[in-house]
């Protein structure tokens, strides 16, 4: 390209039209140039005067930037500042106005947690798993789910800031190494502005702490949103009382799969890990947008990192991001189908749209709002179960064919789960054999480390077990 990135071009290439050759005006790369003197001849970043200003504007950008919490904030292995991200999520949720929860819908929301949770007894053999009921504001959802953030995005988010200097070629990183570091930690500092713009976007749209299949609060703290579920119900002409009741029973029943569930937190968090350790970064592209940065200004770093199409780190498909994400969907599916079967038996007859209610929730999971579009750009990974139909199939096929504490029974250990090859084919799975009675201690004699391990991935070998 005409163009390189950071004056890479030999001081006297042909081919150079960037102006940095030697002799050439603006940088004044060769020995002659302002400010050059005693500089080896064809420095890499021009002007080594312009340089030094740059890095010093680069740094006291940096220094006016709020670090809060105390010194620097509470900041990853990556140097991304979660603490900042809090900030910036939750005053979006200010500026877009966020009352209290007033006493009176508080009450309703207990209640029908409550409620809910009773009436899960008689649709699923596992016990209660909510140990406090509570109502937020979307403030306090923001304040209460962070951590959880941190947990799930910090890999990927992680790897994009490492790939800054990784992806590379190895004589480009040993001229570029000040700048890169430069560039790594402007890096962390956006993916956690931009982590933190999308958590505050993503409190707008959330009804409760499990709408991703996953309980953000932790285990035993169940929550619904009043003003969350106000927009969910909002042209569904269904009484309010039936949808806070219907998502109080969908939030008792992720709850109650999680706490009666030992492994499926950790085997959600490895098989974010294995998507992460998959990520690889197209270096040519990487070239053409480090050449859109001027060293001059600071804020182009900015504007590079943070613009259009993802900013500066797009990662590329490859077959073990692949294999992960197919075994990352699976298992979605195969939680939100598990508590749509549950939470039907348990609401039918009870609430009269629950079919309306039910249909609502598969297209909000299926297609999912803005908001969460905007997160899955900033970590690359869409957290939908994008074959929940299948999954819910399956699962009606067991209980039909098991009943309820045989179906559920599968949640014992990850290898007696179903696979995505047992979702295309779900009367062959049921039919193939009592599942229930399978020895649990021959899968569990080698440790946890054998848990998620399915014949189809091993192809992957060990690669997972590492992560």
């Amino acid at each position: 390209m005409s163009d390189l990135p950071f004056g890479f071009s030999m001081p006297n290439d042909p081919d150079d039209e960037s102006g940095r050759h030697g002799g050439g005006s603006g940088s004044g790369a060769g020995s002659g140039g302002p400010g050059g003197g005693g500089m080896p001849e064809g420095f890499p970043f021009g002007d080594p005067q312009q340089m030094a200003d740059m890095l010093r504007r680069f740094a006291d950008m940096m220094s006016s930037q709020p670090a809060p919490g105390g010194a620097g904030g509470a900041q990853s292995g990556s140097g991304i500042n979660w603490s900042a991200a809090k900030d910036i999520a939750r005053q979006i949720v200010a500026q877009k106005g966020d009352p209290s929860v007033p006493a009176g819908d508080y009450a309703k929301v207990v209640d029908a947690l409550r409620l809910a949770d009773l009436w899960l007894d008689q649709a699923t053999d596992l016990p209660s798993g909510i140990q406090t009921a509570q109502a937020w504001s979307r403030s306090e959802w923001v304040e209460r789910t962070m951590d959880s953030w941190v947990q799930l995005c910090d890999p990927l988010t992680s790897k994009t800031v490492r790939s800054m200097g990784q992806s590379l070629p190895e004589e480009m990183q040993s001229v570029a190494g000040p700048l890169l570091g430069m560039i790594q930690q402007m890096g962390g500092m956006m993916v956690g502005q931009q982590a933190g713009q999308a958590i505050g976007e993503l409190s707008q749209e959330v009804v409760g702490t499990a709408d991703i299949g996953l309980p953000l609060a932790g285990e035993g703290t169940a929550a619904l949103l009043p003003r969350g579920v106000e927009r969910f119900s909002e042209g569904l002409q269904v009484p309010d009382d039936e949808v806070r009741l219907y998502l109080a029973a969908r939030e008792a029943a992720v709850h109650r799969l999680y706490s009666h569930v030992p492994w499926l937190r950790s085997h959600l968090s490895r098989l974010v890990a294995e998507y992460a350790d998959g990520m690889s970064f197209d270096a040519a592209a990487l070239e053409d947008r480090l050449g859109e940065i001027d060293i001059s200004d600071p804020e182009s770093l900015q504007q590079v990192l943070g613009g259009a199409e993802g900013g500066l780190f797009q990662p590329e498909d490859t077959p073990q991001q692949k294999a992960a994400l197919a075994r990352l969907e699976t298992t979605l599916a195969l939680i939100e189908g598990w508590v749509a079967n549950v939470v039907s038996a348990a609401v039918s007859g009870r609430l009269p749209q629950a079919g309306a209610l039910a249909e609502a929730t598969r297209r909000r999971r299926a297609t999912g709002g803005p908001a969460e579009h905007t997160f899955a750009a900033l970590v690359g990974l869409e957290l939908r179960p994008r074959r929940l139909r299948e999954a819910s199939a399956l699962w009606a096929a067991l209980e039909q064919a098991r009943g309820v504490q045989g179906r559920d029974a599968l949640w014992q250990h990850p290898d007696l789960m179903p696979g995505s090859e047992d979702l295309d084919d779900p009367e062959s799975f049921v039919s193939g054999g009592n599942e229930t009675e399978f020895d649990i201690s021959a899968l569990t004699e080698e440790g946890p480390g054998t848990s998620g391990r399915r014949p189809e991935d091993e192809e992957d070998g060990e690669r997972g077990e590492d992560s």
